[in-house]
């Protein structure tokens, strides 16, 4: 019975892993940091090499998934590949569909300088709002580029809807850094008041 609760505690990331190797695919951990920088990162985060590594050794001792070593060509070291179970996918189908689905956490570092931003030049805090601009930009092409590049791959089909409200989310925080540069334009003009 320990051992059936320990299976169903599993950390996020467990489950973000077996979420990847749900697709069908024979993954390395090589594979699976390129898939998950290629969409998870765009809405939850990507978890480093040692993140996925640990999780594929959990999974594994969970019974959901196994791997292999696969000789490679190159003549270089062989590569462990991993692949999920049929119990991995049983207990990941569950835990999607039945999983209490955590609120999302806004941990943003440009509203957190805005809401300092009696303690900067108001020069300063425009260059941090231009800088998320910049960013979400960058990251909205990204995303957009990612999708593009998954189009036609059946399995991808929901993944890519993710990378499409990615777009939208990154296309929206570079509109509302916009609107705040306009705002603090209206704030430092209100501040000086009306020329003598």
């Amino acid at each position: 019975m320990a051992d059936e609760t320990n299976k169903r505690a599993l950390p996020a990331t467990s489950w973000a892993v077996l979420g990847l190797l749900s697709f069908g695919e024979e993954l390395s951990g090589y594979d699976l940091k390129k898939w998950s920088d290629r969409s998870l990162r765009f809405f939850y985060w990507s978890p480093s090499f040692s993140q996925i590594y640990s999780e594929l050794k959990r999974l594994e001792q969970a019974g959901y998934a196994s791997s292999r070593l696969v000789a490679q060509e190159t003549g270089t070291r062989d590569k462990r590949v991993y692949r999920i179970t049929d119990e991995g996918m049983t207990a990941v189908r569950e835990w999607a569909r039945e999983a209490p689905v955590d609120p999302p956490v806004l941990k943003h570092g440009p509203m957190l300088r805005l809401w300092l931003g009696h303690l900067l030049e108001p020069e300063q805090m425009s260059e941090v709002l231009v800088q998320h601009q910049e960013f979400a930009e960058k990251m909205r092409r990204r995303a957009v580029a990612d999708a593009d590049g998954a189009k036609g791959e059946a399995a991808w089909a929901y993944p890519t809807l993710t990378l499409k409200w990615a777009e939208r989310y990154y296309a929206s925080e570079r509109d509302l850094a916009a609107a705040m540069l306009d705002d603090i334009a209206e704030l430092e003009s209100r501040r000086a008041g009306p020329l003598p």
